[in-house]
């Protein structure tokens, strides 16, 4: 029987977009072009085969990347993922944006960034156990607390961590808490990892309205993606006072004009694990939610979801990117133009890795923060890399996109300056 090949949802090659916004950047920020043409390249990438019994006793085969973008400024770090449209590409442009949402929020990492091209959806959970543990093996030479440090990403999640941190301990015969971020509490996670994508992306929209003079209870909002980062957003922003009138999943976008139970829609979703069916919302095209009349649209999904095709139909004014990449280059042009604030995605879902270096640090030092803490910490960091990029935007009229990018890469090539090429 044929295979019938699986429409990928990427339109432009990812890494092929990363290298262009890199380009742009250089040449506004007039940097040098040989640091370009190191930075443009990734330090490393791994492709495994990843061999794996399934439940039925067969044994299938799948593709896992990890790639190591950029160290000049620490060990490298970065999400592993699942999903059928995984692609060396892929990894190695979602690399290239974690170098460059490191360095803008100051923390001591370069970027990295892993996956295996699979459906996990359609696995069980000894099988997913099966598949992750013979990649960690893999992988596990590449991998480490000073090396590279990876953590969730989308549909891993702190379970997948707790079983790569257990199986690289196998391997060196002893327990090593910092070799992944994200993991369960009881094996020396940190206490907000969880929610830390979703309220660094609240923090962002937060600084956003103080300079536009908005509040939050004036808003209507649409959240595209119902995983962990867009759940949580969600969540926020009803508890904020915002109304939210638009979500959506893998499965079905909803719309209520007079604003969703947020709470409610994440008890659904966790009974039932989809949204669909869920009352007091009309079921619509996805393709539309991302259309919707709002004040502040947040993609947290995929890649490449606003392009030059629905660019000019986006009605919101604010985007806040809770996903990597989910506006293209042209789109963003488009935006721009319209004079949509859009809050880029090395700023906006920053918060992740920030409480991942937490995380990291609580288990060199095998001493926990409490939640307070952590949450004050990543509030001061998220606030402050606001300000630095709005400064540089407001000072030389660029788009923020354009102002974040400038600082970190800026700031990655003056390390590689520093450090010298070796030998």
């Amino acid at each position: 029987m044929a295979t019938v090949k699986r429409e990928s949802h990427l339109k432009l090659n990812p890494f092929g977009v990363a290298q262009a916004q890199l380009r742009r950047v250089a040449e506004t920020f007039a940097i040098d072009d040989g640091l370009v043409r190191v930075l443009e390249r990734c330090k490393k990438a791994v492709i495994v085969s990843v061999p794996t019994r399934m439940d039925d006793g067969s044994i299938r085969v799948f593709d896992g990347y990890r790639v190591q973008h950029n160290m000049a400024r620490g060990p490298s770090k970065g999400g592993i993922r699942y999903h059928p449209d995984v692609t060396l590409d892929e990894v190695q442009a979602l690399a290239m944006w974690m170098t460059w949402k490191c360095a803008l929020t100051g923390i001591p990492f370069g970027g990295a960034k892993g996956g295996i091209a699979c459906e996990p959806k359609a696995m069980s959970r000894g099988e997913l156990e099966r598949m992750t543990r013979r990649y960690a093996s893999e992988i596990v030479r590449e991998i480490g607390p000073q090396i590279d440090i990876p953590a969730p990403d989308v549909n891993t999640t702190g379970e997948t961590m707790a079983w790569i941190f257990d199986t690289y301990s196998m391997n060196v015969g002893y327990p090593v808490l910092s070799v992944v971020t994200g993991k369960p509490l009881t094996i020396g996670g940190s206490l907000g990892r969880e929610e830390a994508t979703s309220r660094g992306a609240l923090f962002t929209i937060r600084e956003a309205l103080k300079k536009l003079d908005r509040r939050f209870e004036d808003l209507t909002c649409v959240v595209q993606g119902f995983g962990n980062v867009g759940s949580f957003l969600a969540v926020f922003l009803h508890e904020h006072g915002s109304k939210v009138v638009g979500i959506s999943d893998s499965t079905v976008a909803l719309h209520n004009p007079k604003g969703i139970d947020i709470p409610a829609a994440l008890a659904w979703k966790r009974e039932h694990r989809t949204l669909r069916g869920l009352p007091g919302a009309d079921e619509i095209d996805p393709a539309e939610l991302l259309e919707l009349e709002c004040d502040v649209l947040a993609p947290c999904a995929l890649e490449q979801v606003i392009d030059g095709d629905n660019a000019a139909r986006i009605k919101a004014s604010i985007i806040c990117e809770g996903a990597n990449g989910p506006v293209t280059p042209d789109a963003d042009a488009i935006l721009e133009d319209a004079g949509v604030l859009i809050l880029p995605d090395i700023l906006a879902n920053a918060g992740g890795v920030v409480v991942s270096y937490f995380e990291w640090v609580q288990g060199l030092q095998e001493y926990f923060w409490k939640e307070h803490e952590v949450n004050e910490r990543l509030d001061e960091i998220i606030t402050r890399a606001f300000d630095e990029t709005w400064q540089v935007s407001q000072a030389r009229k660029l788009p923020m996109r354009v102002a974040a990018y400038g600082l970190a890469v800026q700031r990655v090539a003056d390390a590689t300056t520093t450090r010298g090429i070796y030998p």
